[in-house]
């Protein structure tokens, strides 16, 4: 009877003891929190960075389904960042001792505002400091990074963000991977066939709010001679001023397009069975506005 009334008060300390059952290596101990929102419901994904006293980082990572954040690190004292989309960030200081657990509990984010969007009108794409990449993988190994260097646009902002529109023409001779010979090749008729079809265009009317500071922005990809739909995952960054006090907007953008889809194939490598280029490639935009004079 006593050796199972010892069992069963062992069970229970394990239980309540996050610890139980962890060895942690010598000066080591346990940092962690709970991340919920204003109503105490539990944010996952949460992104965290942990760094140390002199703001050298330490570990990264995010929060599992339940909100809960837990790493192991020397023991000492630690600065946490927490960020997550549509929350304002929050910042905090745990000191960890040596195989013990430093908790902060509950982390309640509060919800960020909205950045405030550009004024009605039209605005331009302005390319110096604006820019439009793509990454895409050769023959299945490594990454081609790239870019196109001469495009012009123009965003015409509605009294409601949502009936806005972008008109975006792209040179397509300006492709720039960094090597003249490749540059050359996907100039050619085996890829963009620049001399049938000079320019990429993107026109879109339909601005898609998806809470906080991200939008979906969907519209028409003509390439290669042929119009796909296709939808932007943007995020608006909000409103500035340039050198010279001018106002600017920015935002980053991301896609996704397959090559297949434009007929953009390299056939006589396709007919010897070498992909040379991935049947995917991401698009990556960064880019800045400003009001059209």
């Amino acid at each position: 009877m006593f050796g199972r009334w010892w069992g069963n008060r062992r069970n229970r300390v394990q239980r309540t003891n996050p610890l139980a059952g962890v060895r942690m290596p010598p000066r080591a101990g346990v940092l962690s929190c709970r991340v919920v929102d204003p109503v105490n419901e539990p944010v996952p994904g949460a992104e965290l960075a942990v760094s140390d006293s002199v703001g050298r980082r330490v570990v990264t990572g995010g929060t599992d389904p339940y909100g809960l954040f837990l790493t192991m690190v020397p023991a000492g004292e630690y600065r946490l960042a927490v960020a997550a989309e549509g929350y304002a960030p929050y910042r905090a200081t745990a000191l960890v001792a040596e195989n013990s657990l430093a908790s902060l509990g509950d982390v309640t984010l509060q919800v960020a505002q909205p950045p405030e969007p550009p004024a009605p009108g039209d605005w331009n794409i302005e390319p110096a400091h604006s820019s439009i990449g793509f990454t895409a993988r050769h023959i299945g190994l490594a990454r081609i990074h790239g870019r196109f260097s001469s495009f012009a646009g123009v965003v015409r902002i509605a009294e409601r963000m949502e009936q806005s529109m972008m008109h975006v023409v792209i040179d397509a001779s300006s492709i720039d991977t960094g090597v003249r010979m490749r540059d050359d090749h996907l100039r050619s008729g085996d890829f963009l066939d620049v001399r049938r079809f000079p320019t990429l265009e993107f026109y879109s009317d339909r601005f898609v709010h998806k809470g906080g500071n991200r939008w979906a922005v969907t519209g028409a990809l003509s390439l290669h001679g042929v119009t796909r739909t296709v939808t932007l995952d943007t995020e608006y960054l909000g409103l500035g001023n340039g050198m010279e006090g001018e106002t600017r907007a920015a935002c980053r953008a991301t896609t996704e397009l397959h090559r297949d889809d434009f007929t953009v194939s390299w056939q006589s490598m396709l007919a010897r069975g070498i992909a040379a280029i991935g049947p995917s490639i991401r698009v990556d935009l960064d880019v800045q506005i400003v009001p059209k004079s």
